[in-house]
C-alpha cells in the first residue's frame, strides 16, 4: 500500500512461503542469529514483533517470569554487551529472550545514525519491556510513545489489545487518532464522529449490523432467498422438533442447498424434493421455525470467549487449539421456547480467520490448515499496521483507503 520495500526476517517455513506468494521478500533465519550490518546504512524503520506465546494469555506465561533476565539482556544489549546465550541458559522458555532480539539491531543501527523510526507489538504483558526501550531510544534522540491499543478502534472487527512502541527521529511519536468506537459517535462542530465497531458480519459479508445475522427461517432471507451460511459449511442447521434442516454443499453449478426434510405437504405442492440453487426462494417450513443468531466460540474452555456475529471477535489466537474455534448457533431470545433448537458447531475457516485478522479475502496462506491458523494468529491486523505506520511514512489516511475482504 504504501510502495516501500521491506524485508523480513521469519524463521518459520510455511510463512516464509506465505510472503513469498504475496510478492514480499523475506530471509529465513533465525533472528537471533542473523548478522545487523547487512542492514546498516541503508535501514529507515525497524518493525518488532515478537513470538508472544511465552507471554500471552493462550500459553504458559513463562515469558513474566522470565521478564527480569529479558530485562538485564535489553540493558546489556544496549550497552553493546551480549549476554543472551547466560541469560538464555536460565530462562524458562526459551522464546522469551526473542523479546530483547530488537535492541541488538537497534543499537547496531543507531551506531550510524538509523532509524528514523520504529514500531513494535506484542501482547499487553509485555508493556513494561516497552517502556524500559523507550528511556533508552529516548536517551539516543527519539520521541516515543508507549502504550496499549485496540485493534477494534481502528476498523478490525476484533478487539485485539496490543502493547505498542512507536518511535521517531523526526516527528513527535504519539498513537494514531482511532477511527472507531462501541457505539457509533455524532457529527459535532468539530467534524464527523467516530464509527461504530466493525463486527464479524460486517467483515464476513453476512449483512446490516442492526440484527443478529445470519438467520435462518422459514421462508428464507430478505426477499425471499436463503439466508446466509457460515463457513460454507457441510454440517446440517436442525432444530430439536426436527422441523426441517439444510445443508450447504458446492456443486458445478454453484452453492446448492439440500434439503433433508422439506416439511408436510411440500410433495404434494411442488411434486418433487429436488435441490435448489442458493438464489432461489427456499421452502416455507408448515411448522413455526426459529430464526437463529451467530456466536464465535475462541476454544472449547469453560471461559473460552463467546462473540455474536452483530459484534467484534475476541482475540483470535491459533495453534493447538485451532480447531476448537467454532460457530456456535443458538435461537434468538424472542423466539426461543421449550423446544427450541440446537446447532452442530462449524469450525471457523482460514479464511474466515484471515478476514477478522482484516487480510485481503484471496491473501495466499501456505501450508497446511494448522499452519495457516498459525500465521493468521500470529500475524497483526493489516488495518492495525496501517495506522501504525502511516505517519512515519508520510501518508494521511482516509475512509476510502480501507476496504473489509468480504
Amino acid at each position: 500500500m504504501f510502495g516501500v520495500r521491506d524485508i523480513g526476517l521469519e524463521w518459520d517455513e510455511w510463512a516464509c512461503r506465505t510472503r513469498a506468494a504475496a510478492g514480499q521478500l523475506t530471509i529465513r533465519t533465525d533472528v537471533a542469529m542473523y548478522p545487523v550490518r547487512p542492514f546498516m546504512g541503508r535501514t529507515r524503520g525497524v518493525i518488532a514483533s515478537p513470538p508472544c506465546q511465552a507471554w500471552s494469555m493462550a500459553g504458559k506465561q513463562l515469558g513474566l517470569l522470565d521478564q527480569p533476565l529479558v530485562h538485564q539482556a535489553v540493558a546489556d544489549l544496549a550497552q553493546g554487551r551480549d549476554t543472551r546465550e547466560r541469560l538464555l541458559s536460565a530462562c524458562r522458555d526459551e522464546r522469551s529472550l526473542l523479546a530483547a532480539e530488537p535492541m541488538r539491531y537497534l543499537h547496531a543501527l543507531n551506531a550510524v545514525g538509523e532509524p528514523e523510526w520504529v514500531a513494535m507489538e506484542e501482547v499487553p504483558h509485555v508493556l513494561p519491556l516497552w517502556k524500559q526501550y523507550a528511556a533508552i531510544l529516548r536517551s539516543w534522540g527519539f520521541s516515543v510513545w508507549t502504550g496499549i491499543l485496540n485493534a477494534a478502534d481502528y476498523g478490525v472487527p476484533q478487539t485485539r489489545r496490543r502493547a505498542i512502541l512507536l518511535a521517531s527521529r523526526v516527528r513527535t511519536a504519539e498513537p494514531p487518532p482511532p477511527t472507531h468506537a462501541k457505539t457509533l459517535e455524532p457529527e459535532t462542530l468539530f467534524g464527523p464522529g467516530r464509527e461504530r465497531w466493525v463486527s464479524m458480519a460486517d467483515a464476513l459479508g453476512w449483512g446490516a449490523t442492526d440484527r443478529p445475522v445470519p438467520t435462518v427461517c422459514a421462508g428464507g432471507g430478505p426477499g425471499g432467498g436463503p439466508e446466509p451460511f457460515p463457513s460454507g459449511s457441510r454440517k446440517a442447521l436442525t432444530d430439536a422438533r426436527d422441523r426441517g434442516a439444510w445443508t450447504r454443499r458446492r456443486s458445478a453449478t454453484g452453492i446448492v442447498l439440500t434439503s433433508r426434510r422439506e416439511g408436510s405437504g411440500w410433495v404434494e405442492r411442488h411434486g418433487t424434493r429436488e435441490n435448489r440453487p442458493a438464489d432461489e426462494p427456499a421452502p416455507t417450513f408448515t411448522a413455526e421455525a426459529h430464526r437463529w443468531s451467530w456466536s464465535l466460540r475462541s476454544n472449547n474452555q469453560a471461559n473460552a470467549t463467546v462473540r455474536r456475529a452483530d459484534e467484534p471477535a475476541g482475540t483470535l489466537f491459533f495453534g493447538h487449539r485451532a480447531n476448537e474455534c467454532v460457530w456456535v448457533a443458538e435461537p434468538l431470545p424472542d423466539e426461543a421456547d421449550g423446544g427450541s433448537g440446537a446447532v452442530e458447531s462449524i469450525r471457523i475457516t482460514a479464511a474466515e480467520a484471515g478476514a477478522l485478522q482484516t487480510f485481503p479475502a484471496d491473501y495466499p496462506w501456505q501450508g497446511t490448515k494448522g499452519a495457516q491458523f498459525s500465521q493468521i494468529g500470529n500475524a497483526v491486523p493489516p488495518r492495525l499496521a496501517t495506522h501504525l505506520l502511516a505517519p512515519h511514512l508520510g501518508k494521511t489516511l482516509t475512509r476510502d483507503d480501507f476496504t473489509l475482504a468480504a
